[in-house]
C-alpha cells in the first residue's frame, strides 16, 4: 500500500513538471511571436498638404504724411489754437506769432510804393513835356534819352517797391501758421510767450495724417533675395502678397497690408535693406511712433509635414525613422525647409508622400529594429500589446 502511494506521488510530480514545461514553452512562443511582430509604436503615413511658414520683422509705424510744422518768420509765439492730439483739417489755424513788427514793415513798404508811383508820374510828366520840343528840334535827342531813362528808372523802382510790399504781406500771413495737411497734432515743445525762429532745431509740432500708415522694416540681404525670388508663383512654394502687422500687445491688426516700396540701396554697415508696407487705418488705431512686427507668410501648396518630435538631432543634422516594407526601421537624414506651427516642412526629396514615419518612442529604435505600427498615433490598447 505504501509503495503504491509513493508511485502515485511520483507520477503526480512528473505530471506537474510536464505541465510547467508546457506552460513555459507556450509563454516563450508568445514572447517570441511578440518579438517577431516588433515594438508597438505610433506611425503616420505622410501626405501632401497645404502649409505656411511665417517670418517676423521688427517695424515702426509712420503716417503717410508726417509734416514738421515750423515757423517761417521769427517772433514771439502769441497764441496756440489747437491742443496736442487734436485732429485738424487742412488750412485750419494752429499758431499765431506776434505780427506787430511785420505790420509796421508792411506799412513802410506800402508807403514806398506810393512814393515810387509819384516819382513815376513825375518822370512821365517830364517826358511828355519834352516831346513837343524834341519834335520841333528845339532840344537835342540827348535830353530826350535822359528823360526816357529817368522814366524807366522810376518804373523799375516802383516794381521793386511793389515786390517788397508783397513780400511783407506774405510775412504778415506767415504769422498765422495753418495746417498744411489734415492730421493729428503732436506734442508742443514750446508754449505761448516763447520766441520761435526759423532756425530752431525742433519744430513747433508734427502733424500726422494716419488715414493710411506706413510700416518700415528691415531684412537681411539674403532674406531679401529669397523674398524677391519667392514673390513669383512656384509649383512648390510662393510668397504671400499680403503682410500682417503684429501690434505691441501681441494682437494682429485686423487689416492686411501690402509692401509698396523698397529702399534703393542695401545698408553697407548693417547688410540690411529697408522695405515699406502700407496699411489702411480708418479707425486711426495706429499712430506715428507705434511699433510692431511685420508678419510675412510663405505658402507651400504641396508640402510634406512631420511633427517636430519625430526628428532627432545629431550636431547640426536632423534624422527620422521610417518603416520599410517589412516594418523594420530605416534611419534617414532630412532637410528642413521651414516650420509651420509645431511641424517641420520637409525639403522635397528628403521624404515623399506615402512614407511611413515613427513619431514617438525614438529612444527605443536603432537601424533595422522591427516595429508593430500603430497607425495615426492612436493610443496603445491591451490588444496591441498582446
Amino acid at each position: 500500500m505504501k509503495k503504491n502511494t509513493n508511485t502515485l506521488l511520483v507520477n503526480t510530480g512528473f505530471s506537474a513538471f510536464v505541465m510547467l514545461l508546457l506552460t513555459l514553452f507556450v509563454t516563450g512562443c508568445k514572447e517570441k511571436e511578440k518579438e517577431d511582430e516588433g515594438i508597438p509604436l505610433p506611425v503616420i503615413t505622410l501626405e501632401e498638404e497645404s502649409a505656411s511658414a511665417k517670418t517676423h520683422y521688427l517695424g515702426s509705424v509712420e503716417g503717410v504724411e508726417d509734416v514738421d510744422i515750423r515757423p517761417q518768420v521769427d517772433g514771439i509765439l502769441e497764441e496756440i489754437y489747437v491742443d496736442e492730439g487734436d485732429f485738424v483739417e487742412k488750412g485750419q489755424p494752429m499758431f499765431k506769432i506776434n505780427q506787430q513788427p511785420y505790420l509796421e514793415d508792411l506799412k513802410n513798404a506800402q508807403a514806398n510804393v506810393q512814393l515810387e508811383k509819384a516819382k513815376l508820374r513825375k518822370a512821365k510828366t517830364e517826358l511828355d513835356r519834352l516831346q513837343p520840343l524834341i519834335d520841333n528840334e528845339v532840344i537835342s535827342d540827348v535830353q530826350q534819352k535822359t528823360a526816357q531813362a529817368d522814366y524807366e528808372v522810376a518804373k523799375s523802382s516802383l516794381d521793386r517797391a511793389e515786390a517788397m510790399a508783397a513780400n511783407m504781406r506774405i510775412k504778415m500771413e506767415f504769422t498765422t501758421i495753418k495746417a498744411p495737411v489734415s492730421g493729428f497734432v503732436g506734442r508742443f515743445p514750446k508754449s505761448v510767450g516763447n520766441v520761435v525762429k526759423q532756425t530752431d532745431s525742433e519744430p513747433l509740432t508734427v502733424l500726422s495724417n494716419v488715414n493710411d500708415v506706413y510700416v518700415y522694416f528691415s531684412m537681411s540681404e539674403s532674406d531679401y533675395l529669397y523674398y524677391e525670388r519667392m514673390k513669383k508663383d512656384s509649383t512648390s512654394r510662393r510668397m504671400s502678397s499680403d503682410v500682417k502687422l503684429v501690434l505691441a500687445d501681441g494682437s494682429i491688426y485686423d487689416r492686411a497690408g501690402v509692401i509698396d516700396a523698397t529702399s534703393g540701396q542695401i545698408n553697407r554697415s548693417t547688410g540690411s535693406i529697408t522695405l515699406r508696407a502700407k496699411f489702411q487705418n480708418p479707425d486711426t488705431l495706429l499712430r506715428s511712433g507705434n511699433t510692431g512686427k511685420i508678419l510675412m507668410e510663405q505658402i507651400y501648396p504641396k508640402a510634406v509635414l512631420i511633427p517636430q518630435g519625430a526628428a532627432t538631432s545629431v550636431q547640426d543634422k536632423k534624422f527620422v525613422y521610417t518603416l520599410r516594407q517589412d516594418n523594420t526601421v530605416e534611419r534617414k537624414e532630412i532637410e528642413i525647409e521651414g516650420r509651420s506651427g509645431k511641424e517641420y516642412i520637409i525639403k522635397r526629396g528628403s521624404l515623399v508622400p506615402g512614407d511611413r514615419l515613427v513619431i514617438s518612442g525614438l529612444d527605443k529604435l536603432t537601424e533595422g529594429v522591427k516595429v508593430k505600427p500603430i497607425q495615426q498615433g492612436r493610443l496603445l490598447s491591451r490588444n496591441d500589446l498582446e
